[in-house]
């Protein structure tokens, strides 16, 4: 064993299965057991949430990295169940953003490990702010489950650096919440279905291996699917070490184009039902004809609701479809974020098996890349 490799890294493997891979096998029965028995806490939560709605109170969700794009989901359903004259009082931020502009309400921070500094500053400014403060956390003894006034604790530590189950927790716990703060369909073994068939899609290997020589990868999809463009980049470099770009649909037109060719490739994401389905499948034609042009790969992760609107010329290197079930068991936006979450896993997963790297580690088994992690993560007077 190499003497950099302590006890607080993950399980140093040389060969497959990486602990990515059980992490990911083991989702779909972890989603259905949150959903089934949610966490101490939820109904708790949920009133507080419901009352600050009630006054005209913010209620915040903030996380930084995988825990960012998680509390944009968690945002997105509490929207969704708060209905539309409240909507616009739930907001996703960067765990930075929220403690340097901190709002009254409720705030809940999303931290796997519970350690992250900006999301524990989050807490404490929110409650100097006079909100409620709840934690998401699988450790509820760090630093960020002791700055919040309750902790909502998932069950499952993520094993991997690369996390996957510190995303779909915390995406399971907001259906909860979501749930008790109005209508949210939820059906657990349903929600646990949608995940199990887009993690288990053979699709994913071939398009790996169109992908896998890229020198980078574009991640595009409109708003219901940017959370998940952006969480399909942060895993492809944590897990391959290419280098990727997460973009909104509509910007990857406007000037991006210009700094890519026939090298790279784009990955559209486009998942989740919504009410202007036909315009966004006739933009990403626009986006698919316009990088095709340039010469790079373009390849898809999207649903049985988009695959009949989107030819499959529009991504001639591939596609992960994935039902998403009624509508009646599974509110659109939980089930376009679980079959977004088991898709750009799998994918990820399958462009690390093709490019022969170990993604546990996120390249901290390189000199370097831990001291870079040491530079960033010693300081505590920020």
């Amino acid at each position: 064993m190499p003497d950099w490799h302590t006890d607080a890294f993950p399980e140093l493997r040389v060969e497959r299965p990486w602990v990515m891979q059980e992490m990911i096998a083991l989702q779909p029965a972890l989603v259905e057991t949150l959903l089934g028995t949610p966490p101490a806490g939820v109904s708790a939560v949920a009133e507080a949430i419901d009352e600050a709605l009630a006054h005209g109170k913010p209620v915040t969700v903030c996380g930084c990295g995988t825990s960012e794009h998680a509390a944009q989901g968690v945002a997105a359903m509490l929207a969704a169940a708060a209905g539309p004259d409240r909507s616009p009082l739930v907001r996703a931020r960067p765990a930075f953003s929220a403690a340097q502009d901190p709002m009254p309400g409720v705030c809940i921070a999303i931290s796997h490990d519970g350690g992250t500094r900006a999301s524990t500053l989050a807490l404490s400014a929110a409650h100097s702010a006079g909100a409620r403060t709840v934690a998401i956390t699988q450790r509820p003894d760090e630093a960020v489950a002791l700055a919040a006034h309750v902790a909502l604790v998932t069950p499952v530590h993520d094993e991997s650096w690369c996390h996957t189950v510190g995303y779909t927790s915390p995406l399971a716990v907001g259906a909860t919440l979501a749930g008790g703060v109005g209508r949210f369909a939820a059906d657990p073994a349903v929600a646990g279905g949608v995940l199990s068939r887009a993690a288990n899609s053979a699709d994913a290997t071939s398009i790996a291996e169109r992908l896998a020589d890229r020198r980078v990868i574009l991640c595009a999809g409109p708003e219901p699917d940017l959370g998940t463009a952006r969480e399909l980049a942060l895993k492809i470099a944590e897990a391959t070490h290419v280098p990727t770009v997460a973009l909104e649909l509509e910007t990857v037109l406007h000037g991006q184009l210009a700094a890519h060719d026939c090298d790279d490739a784009l990955v559209l994401v486009a998942i989740t039902r919504s009410g202007e389905q036909a315009r966004t499948a006739r933009r990403i034609a626009d986006v698919s004809h316009a990088a095709a042009t340039i010469g790079l790969r373009v390849a898809g992760l999207i649903s049985d609701s988009y695959e009949e609107t989107l030819g499959s010329d529009l991504t001639p290197d591939g596609r992960l479809v994935t039902n998403l079930g009624t509508e009646e068991l599974v509110d659109p936006r939980l089930a376009g974020l679980l079959a977004g979450a088991g898709a750009l896993q799998r994918l990820t997963l399958e462009l690390a098996h093709a490019r022969d790297i170990n993604p546990d580690l996120i390249r901290r088994d390189q000199a370097r890349y831990r001291q870079a992690a040491e530079a960033a993560e010693s300081s505590d007077d920020w």
